[in-house]
């Protein structure tokens, strides 16, 4: 693994070049990028315009399935040729697991790990281009630095980075390696990021992170405390928590949202498998009937929420059997929407030492089961609003088109376009399904 050297940072090389940002996978790396972007800005650098050729190009990778990383190879090939010239970053989880790899692509200058990302600004040098690509990563153990951020999406919602990495180690996961140990900010340094977004108007925040449950284990603080706390921001309406393993969000967690004033009855629950046996092979720390008691006690105290639930299809292992013992768990959860991934192999993992492995054709036909169950529920959830009133907080649309936005328990509603609407918490009428199925028509009160 080579090694760069460290430039003392001029930024007069940095006045006025522009730079082009493109970004892969999880709300987290969007986040991510969002604060890389911030860092270049300081140093005079401003977003490329639409068609025009930047001088920089940072890339940041997902390698959550063999299908990501072929994504970010595309990305870059597409980026070196349409910026001919410009000085390529590559960083993110791909970069931290295949830096070699990366390095390699034509066209790459520089390989930044998840250790590095956050001082991209040591790596640019003058902006000369190297002749081969040249990578800095850290050991997986070393991986350790918390590097806040909180983003403005591209809508109207902000993403709040709390907590990164995680300590899991499920069997077909390469996260923990990608990302390191889990690791996260103190919740006064969160409180400020929050309060800042309500001071540039910012109405609702995600709270995000790779394992978020598990936030405080570096701190000493918990998810609990930081909820607690984030709730008293004054400026900000709306939180969502994002992705929250079910054995982490405790019924204390779920109480205390059912009674909030900000924290909407909106959850995201990874399942992964609804069969025990398949879940024990993937080394998850619950069962069924734990997921089933969570989705219960939720459904008790928020009979609105909306529940996402993640699942993966066609892990090895997954027998036609256990498979079929998942699709009925599924069908009798009072869920709100399935997220259907199809397994993909990752190198390095434990799964490989499993035995049974299911064709590419029948992890197709499984999860287009499952998309089905899915659309059946979802439609069913926003059937039972119709009629009733809700408050939306509206996003920009095109002009032209539709304005779209989502109710506290994330209902989409579609109304006429009208820009004064945008980052605005309207009370409306829920009427009939648009067009394409995919909203509520919406009439303002």
């Amino acid at each position: 693994m080579s090694q760069i050297k460290e430039y003392m940072i001029d930024t007069t090389v940095f006045q006025n070049k522009t730079a082009v940002y493109y970004t892969l996978g999880c709300k987290l790396n969007f986040s991510e990028t969002s604060t890389i972007g911030q860092i270049l800005k300081e140093a005079g650098v401003r977003t490329a315009r639409r068609g025009e050729k930047a001088d920089i190009c940072v890339v940041n990778t997902c390698s959550v399935t063999e299908v990501a990383d072929k994504k970010c190879r595309q990305a870059i090939h597409r980026l070196v040729k349409n910026h001919p010239g410009a000085f390529v970053v590559v960083t993110g989880c791909y970069a931290q697991l295949k830096p070699e790899q990366v390095a390699s692509i034509e066209g790459v200058d520089v390989v930044l790990g998840a250790e590095e990302k956050g001082r991209i600004m040591d790596f640019l040098g003058d902006l000369q281009k190297h002749d081969k690509g040249e990578s800095v990563t850290s050991e997986f153990k070393d991986i350790r630095s918390f590097a806040p951020s909180c983003s403005r999406g591209d809508r109207t919602r902000y993403f709040l980075k709390v907590q990164d990495g995680c300590d899991y180690f499920c069997s077909y996961c390469t996260i923990p390696f990608a990302r390191g140990r889990s690791r996260n900010g103190k919740i006064e340094d969160i409180v400020a990021q929050a309060r800042q977004a309500a001071a540039e108007g910012g109405k609702e925040i995600v709270i995000a992170g790779v394992n978020i449950g598990d936030f405080g284990k570096t701190t000493g603080e918990s998810f609990f405390d930081l909820v607690k706390a984030l709730d008293q921001v004054e400026g900000i309406e709306r939180y969502r928590i994002s992705s929250i393993e079910p054995n982490l969000l405790t019924d204390e967690i779920i109480e205390y949202v059912a009674q909030s004033r900000t924290f909407m009855p909106h959850f995201h629950i990874p399942l992964q498998s609804g069969c025990d046996e398949v879940l024990k092979l993937m080394r998850r720390r619950y069962d069924t009937a734990l997921f089933a008691h969570k989705i219960q006690k939720i459904k008790e105290v928020m009979p609105h929420a909306f529940i996402g639930v993640d699942v993966i299809v066609g892990t090895r292992g997954e027998t036609e059997e256990y498979f079929n013992q998942a699709y009925e768990f599924l069908k009798g959860l009072d869920v709100t929407q399935l997220h259907v991934f199809s397994y993909s192999e990752r190198p390095g993992t434990q799964a490989l030492k499993i035995d049974h492995v299911v064709s590419p054709d029948e992890k197709h036909r499984r999860s287009q089961l499952l998309l089905a169950l899915s659309d059946e529920k979802t439609r069913a959830f926003y059937a039972s609003h119709i009629g009733q009133e809700a408050v939306v907080l509206m996003e920009k649309s095109k002009a032209g088109t539709p304005m779209h936005g989502f109710t506290d328990n994330y209902v989409r509603v579609e109304l006429p376009y009208d820009l004064s609407l945008d980052n605005q918490l309207v009370r409306v009428r829920m009427g009939d399904f648009n067009e394409d199925g995919t909203a509520l028509l919406g009439t303002i009160i």
